[in-house]
């Protein structure tokens, strides 16, 4: 008798395989929207990062060329003062920024960028 059974082959049943699916499927539901809100926290801390870059070359360039408060700005001479082929004057997610004038509110965020990344914990500041 003892023959018989040794013959069988250990198997998972169906509703062990259909558990596990579950299972990864209900993890997958939970992670899901965490990955997308750190993606979008991530895009939005690149364009702060990029945003503060552009600024700040954009106070050394008046600063070398005595602008002051007020004057437009000229793009192509504050590009150089940036990393090769890095002012394109759009963000990461392709929308442009808003040149102002030397001061306050030099550059800005559109608004489409601001809309895109809500709710997410960016503080986009004075921009």
């Amino acid at each position: 008798m003892s023959g018989r059974f040794r013959n069988r082959q250990a198997a998972f049943t169906l509703v062990e395989i259909m558990i596990v699916v579950a299972i990864i499927g209900l993890l997958s539901v939970l992670a899901i929207p965490s990955f997308i809100k750190a993606r979008k926290q991530s895009q939005g801390r690149r364009i702060m990062n990029d945003i503060r870059q552009m600024d700040a070359s954009i106070d050394k360039w008046a600063l070398d060329c005595g602008k002051k408060d007020g004057d437009s700005l000229d793009t192509p001479t504050i590009a150089t003062y940036l990393k090769p082929n890095s002012w394109d004057n759009t963000d990461l997610l392709g929308n442009s920024y808003v040149l102002g004038t030397v001061g306050t509110n030099q550059i800005s965020i559109a608004t489409a960028t601001k809309t895109a990344l809500a709710g997410v914990g960016i503080d986009w500041g004075n921009y």
